[in-house]
């Protein structure tokens, strides 16, 4: 894949949540570009919003089924700089699940399709005790279907 041109078959067969934001101010450093911490934030954005897409939400994993996805690796490879009121668009998609751990994608791309960054990140299910636990069914079967999605 090029820093110009992400592979638009790579996610030919999984559920993609694209989720749109403009850069803040307070997100860049002091050369003018996105400090490079914001790009984990904008995953987890990009995270919430993949699994509304897939019909529930963090809040209800929590509440109502005493389950959590807690990050044990985060990777960010960076291509381009990003710059203050920059519209940047955050892909994002599951690569593997298992039923104690959740692996997703991300792409940060531009509008016009520049790839800016590239991550993942790995994540245990586990109880509120944050001791680990098996992933509950209902979100088994959906975060199945995202990565077999045909979409």
């Amino acid at each position: 894949m090029s820093a110009e041109t992400p592979s638009a078959t790579k996610h030919a067969n999984r559920a993609v949540n694209e989720t749109r934001l403009r850069v803040r101010y307070a997100e860049t450093d002091q050369m003018g570009v996105v400090y490079h911490s914001n790009h984990f934030i904008w995953f987890e954005v990009g995270r919430v919003e993949l699994l509304r897409q897939l019909g529930f939400s963090y809040k209800e994993m929590e509440a109502d089924d005493n389950c959590f996805i807690a990050v044990v690796d985060a990777r960010c490879r960076y291509r381009a700089p990003v710059h203050y009121d920059d519209e940047v668009i955050v892909r994002t998609y599951l690569k593997h699940v298992r039923e104690k751990v959740i692996h997703f994608g991300y792409e940060l791309v531009s509008p016009e399709g520049r790839l800016l960054a590239e991550g993942e990140t790995t994540h245990i299910v586990a109880d509120a005790q944050m001791m680990p636990r098996r992933l509950p069914e209902k979100y088994m079967k959906a975060f199945r279907g995202a990565v077999e999605s045909r979409d």
